[in-house]
């Protein structure tokens, strides 16, 4: 079962995805299972790594984080100066129910209010974003133990110890969460000592990262309405591409037009940069939408996910086989744990809610 087709079954049998059940037995006032009383060392800050942070943050185990960029949030990124709204550049819907929201922060005493709107299949937040969420809620129990610029080169986990070598020095631990995109992994960015076993390797070098590209037109009109279009893509899981209204239920009067494209279809925008791909862009939008792009533009911003050397791409295929998602995400020598998007036990992934639930599981693995 591919991702496409489980987020369907889902919805014909009208059950939620499943992060809720699993959160909500692991609560922090849980006593069930006995906290890791040892180091954690997580790498990477993003939805992954800063929910595992968070939450054994909760239970008060020690750990560290370690984010090779000068920020955290990973491919939750936003830029708030382009308009009056968040511009998500990378994640920007909710897949799931507004309830997820209080079982990530998971304290019954602290109240998560947040106005989303149906944007189907899934919602989109209004004036407001998946950064906003981590940076309000989680980021403030973690900040003083992330630090910066700290790139991995290798991970020796071969004694009792775990010794992770970095730009900025040695750093060692108990157990290591590696939170890393899975491109870096794919292109060996970080050597393992002994290396990963054969099934993990063949399930890093098989699957496929599809190429990621944003960008967001500003118009003086919408002549695009709200209803997305959306390219034919053959064969459909070479990737996706359509053009929606990124204003749709914001507080705004701005007219901004979303382009988002991953994989093949992604191509034709990561090849160019400047005016090449902005000319490109309207003169795509002047053929679909009668030549009212080019006189109304005003602005543009975008986004090219390859260009990052500390992500490399866009996400893990939603056509990949959920048997070699379970395997990227499962644990090695009970002193490797993976947690993120594409890290997880293979019913779902690629959303920053499953970054959230893969990294409460990998909590759970050190934990028992």
């Amino acid at each position: 079962m591919n991702r496409k087709e489980f987020i369907k079954m889902c919805g014909l049998f009208g059950i939620a995805l499943p992060f809720q059940t699993m959160l909500s037995s692991c609560k922090k006032d849980n006593g069930a299972s006995t906290p890791f009383a040892g180091k954690v060392l997580i790498i990477g800050a993003g939805a992954g790594g800063l929910s595992a942070g968070y939450f054994l943050q909760q239970q008060g185990t020690d750990f560290e984080i370690i984010e090779a960029s000068a920020a955290y949030g990973g491919r939750m990124r936003i830029n708030t100066a382009f308009t009056d709204f968040p511009i998500p550049l990378g994640a920007e819907w909710l897949e799931t129910g507004t309830g997820i929201f209080q079982e990530i922060v998971n304290d019954s005493s602290v109240q998560v209010t947040i106005q989303t709107i149906a944007d189907n299949p899934d919602r989109k937040f209004v004036n407001y974003s998946w950064f906003s969420f981590f940076e309000d809620y989680i980021v403030p129990s973690v900040a003083g133990k992330i630090s910066y610029n700290t790139i991995v080169q290798s991970i020796d986990y071969s004694g009792n110890q775990i010794a992770v070598q970095t730009n900025n020095g040695l750093f060692t631990a108990d157990k290591v969460i590696v939170s890393v995109p899975l491109q870096i992994l794919k292109d060996g960015d970080i050597s393992f000592t002994p290396g990963l076993p054969q099934s993990k390797t063949n399930a890093i070098n098989e699957t496929t990262v599809w190429e990621g590209f944003k960008a967001f037109f500003e118009f003086n009109t919408n002549f695009y309405g709200d209803d997305e279009y959306v390219f034919p893509v053959t064969p459909q899981s070479s990737g996706q591409k359509i053009y929606y209204n990124a204003a749709f239920g914001q507080n705004t009067t701005k007219n901004i037009l979303g382009l988002f494209a991953v994989g093949t279809p992604a191509q034709d925008f990561i090849s160019r940069s400047g005016n090449e791909l902005k000319n490109f862009i309207l003169t795509e939008l002047d053929s679909i939408y009668a030549d009212q792009a080019t006189p109304n533009y005003i602005q543009h911003l975008t986004q090219n996910w390859n260009n990052e050397p500390f992500i490399k791409g866009g996400y893990l295929s939603d056509y990949e086989d959920w048997n070699k998602v379970r395997e990227l995400g499962s644990s090695v020598a009970d002193k490797l744990y993976f947690a993120g998007a594409e890290f997880t036990d293979g019913e779902n992934w690629v959303s920053v809610h499953t970054a959230a639930q893969s990294a409460k599981r990998a909590i759970e693995e050190i934990n028992s």
